[in-house]
């Protein structure tokens, strides 16, 4: 299948994204978290949202999948679980990014190349045949000394937007989707004209068997299947080539998003208008009837700043000014046909979460400013003795910390500081009882909230738990030690386990060792330990059962 890559990990351009990788999407728990924490941009698609291509911060290409149609671009027709590198795109940058439903699939570069793979048995992939492909290939005819920025498909046609400002369209045509005037299939690019002639497009989306094109000055024109009002228009007659949505005439429109058989316009004073099908309540009108033309919706709500729909689902999203994330539409199976508010943080989240497909409504950018989350700050600073102001020696080593976090973080260190606090001074406090690693470890977790130890050194671990009261430590470092106890090390921690009154870890570990009985009474750690912890054992063993044979 190729070699795994190193670590991989729409609207206009790509969104971001506050999370640092895209953890609510079912497919994306096939990575690693090195690959995840890799991925710069991301994309889940196909029927079932069973395909995805991502980017690394080193613009490395990667997809994953089904391969349905050979939509991966892998250059056969395996699917993967694993990711695998796409080396025909590596090094290029994304500028926009989308798929439609057999599935084929249109990239464009931030260099204005136009990529095109996958199923092409309507032309949609504009190389003049209705054969699939198998890698991404170029788009060039009629093309020539043209650069886009954005794509879109519909369900089996294409449209690309070029930095000019000009459409092209290609692909199926059965109800005039493409623009050119007549129901015939376009094999091959064709400019879009008619009223977009001198026009200059800024923005271009489709729902699944028709178009739309957003122009500089606000006005949003239509074409394609119409059989919902989904064009807008005040009737419900297809369109073979661009009409003005007039019901819109002195608004200025921003972002136009259409979803499988509907539209949502958003406007420059943040004006949520949505019209077409309403079979599943994604026009979020309280009702389920359609709408042949555009009607304003959560009129009483605050402005909005963002609207989410994807031509292969039922479901819509909006995002207000203060961040308020509300659905509406097909949610998991239900008809939700109000603006419902949510606690997503994302209208991405929405379609991870509650549409069908859990596909991705564009082209997801994450987050690649340099900027840290608090917790990760705190970790960072952690033994820097640039920034502390009290060092530990433990064994003749320094670990250097920060009183306030300590004093936050902990009760006995809030208490010691209360009675003995030097202001002026880099105290230094000598630490006797326990080892270096286990001290350490045990800072670093006031940092961090996590453990890092073997299981013989969570034993340590465990003890300055208990006498420091951090229970929560304690549980952490039972779960270290269950998840590493071996038949060598078994009778040790069972007697760590008795020591520190962790009844839990002494009841795994007890019923460990009786499991294995055997191999354990021949180790060494068991012959090792006291004479009345042995006694007990056996005594105990033996009501169990034990030696019953």
């Amino acid at each position: 299948p190729g070699p795994r890559p190193p670590g991989l990990h729409g609207a206009p351009g790509s969104g971001p994204s506050p999370d640092p990788a895209p953890p609510k999407w079912p497919l994306f728990s096939l990575l690693s978290a090195k690959e995840t924490a890799a991925v710069r941009q991301a994309c889940v698609f196909g029927n079932s949202a069973n395909e995805a291509l991502y980017v690394t911060h080193s613009n490395e290409f990667a997809v994953i999948g089904l391969n349905c149609s050979n939509c991966l671009g892998t250059g056969d027709s395996l699917s993967t679980i694993a990711p695998r590198a796409l080396d025909a795109l590596r090094g290029k940058k994304v500028a926009s990014f989308s798929y439609g439903s057999g599935p084929h699939v249109l990239l464009a570069t931030e260099s204005g190349e136009l990529y095109a793979w996958g199923h092409n048995g309507y032309s949609q992939l504009g190389n003049g045949t209705t054969n699939q492909c198998a890698s991404p290939a170029l788009v060039t005819t009629n093309l020539q000394g043209k650069r886009f920025k954005e794509v879109a498909c519909g369900s089996h046609h294409s449209l690309a937007l070029t930095t000019d400002g000009e459409v092209f369209a290609w692909g199926y045509n059965n109800c005039g989707q493409v623009g050119s005037g007549s129901t015939a299939n376009q094999p091959s690019p064709r400019r879009v004209a008619g009223l977009l002639q001198g026009k200059a497009v800024v923005g271009v989306a489709c729902g699944q068997t028709s178009s739309l094109a957003l122009v500089d000055n606000g006005e949003l024109y239509s074409w394609g299947y119409n059989g919902n009002g989904q064009l807008g228009l005040g009737n419900n007659g297809n369109q073979l080539s661009p009409c003005r949505l007039t019901a819109l005439q002195g608004l200025c429109v921003q972002q136009v998003v259409a979803g499988y058989a509907h539209c949502l316009a958003l406007t420059d004073e943040g004006a949520l208008y949505a019209w077409g099908a309403n079979t599943c309540g994604q026009l979020g009108t309280g009702n389920k009837s359609n709408q042949h033309s555009p009607v304003q919706v959560m009129a009483e709500k605050e402005r909005v700043v963002e609207v989410a729909a994807c031509h292969s689902t039922h479901t819509s999203a909006a995002k207000t000014q203060s961040g308020q994330v509300y659905m509406w539409g097909q949610c998991r199976g239900q008809s939700v046909v109000l603006p419902h508010l949510t606690h997503f943080v994302s209208t991405d989240d929405v379609f991870a979460c509650v549409a069908t497909p859990a596909v991705m409504w564009r082209l997801l950018s994450l987050e690649t400013e340099d900027f840290m989350t608090l917790s990760q700050a705190l970790g960072r600073e952690f033994d820097s003795p640039e920034t502390a102001d009290l060092k530990f020696s433990v064994e003749g080593k320094y670990i250097y910390v920060h009183k306030a976090v300590l004093k936050i973080r902990c009760d006995h260190f809030r208490s010691m500081f209360q009675s003995h606090w030097s202001e002026d001074l880099q105290e230094v406090i000598e630490i006797e009882q326990f080892s270096f690693p286990v001290y350490r470890s045990f800072l670093h977790f006031l940092y961090t909230d996590t453990v890092e130890l073997p299981p013989e050194d969570a034993i340590g671990l465990l003890d300055l738990a208990t006498s420091y009261c951090e229970n929560r430590l304690k549980r952490l470092c039972q779960q270290i030690i269950k998840r590493g106890i071996t038949v060598d090390n078994a009778f040790t921690l069972l007697s760590a386990a008795v020591r520190y009154d962790a009844e839990d870890l002494e009841e795994f570990c007890f019923r460990f060792c009786v499991n294995h009985l055997t191999r354990v009474t021949q180790t060494a750690a068991f012959w090792q330990v006291d004479g009345a912890m042995l006694k007990e054992f056996i005594c105990r063993a033996s009501r169990c059962g034990a030696f019953k044979n």
